[in-house]
C-alpha cells in the first residue's frame, strides 16, 4: 500500500468507526429522557451520569478520533467504552438480535484496538503535532 492509500485508509477507518458514534451520540441528545429510561432499565445507578459520560466519548471522543488528535488513547477509552456496552445492554446472548448487537460491539472494539495500537495515520491531528519544522523562524 503506498504512503497516500495508506493514509486515505486509516482516515477512511476512523470516519467509518466515528459515524456510528456520533448518530448514536446525536440520537441521545436528541431523546434524552429515553435514553436514560432506557440505561436506567439495566439496572445501571445514576443514568443522567451514564447519560452525559456516554455524550463525552460518542460526540467528544468520536469528534477527536475523526480528526485524527490523541487517537491511540481516545480509542482505547472508545473500545473499553465499547465492551462495556455489549456486556450492559447487549448480554441476553440466547436472543439472536442481542447477539448480533454484542458481536457488532466487539467487532468495533477490534477496530478501535487497531487504531490504538497503530495510531491515526498521515491524515491526522496527531500527525501535524509530531511534524517538526525543518527551520527555526528568526
Amino acid at each position: 500500500m503506498t504512503t497516500i492509500s495508506h493514509a486515505s485508509a486509516t482516515l477512511a477507518g476512523r470516519a467509518l468507526l466515528a459515524s456510528l458514534f456520533l448518530v448514536s451520540g446525536f440520537g441521545k441528545l436528541a431523546a434524552p429522557s429515553a435514553t436514560i429510561d432506557y440505561i436506567a432499565s439495566t439496572g445501571l445507578p445514576l443514568p443522567e451520569v451514564a447519560l452525559a459520560g456516554a455524550l463525552v466519548i460518542e460526540l467528544g471522543f468520536a469528534a477527536a478520533l475523526l480528526v485524527g488528535y490523541r487517537t491511540k488513547l481516545v480509542a482505547s477509552v472508545m473500545a473499553l467504552f465499547t465492551l462495556i456496552t455489549a456486556v450492559v445492554f447487549h448480554n441476553q446472548l440466547g436472543d439472536q438480535g442481542q447477539l448480533i448487537h454484542f458481536l457488532k460491539n466487539l467487532s468495533i472494539v477490534g477496530g478501535l484496538v487497531q487504531v490504538a495500537a497503530f495510531g491515526a495515520g498521515a491524515f491526522s491531528l496527531d500527525h501535524l503535532r509530531k511534524a517538526k519544522p525543518t527551520h527555526a523562524i528568526v
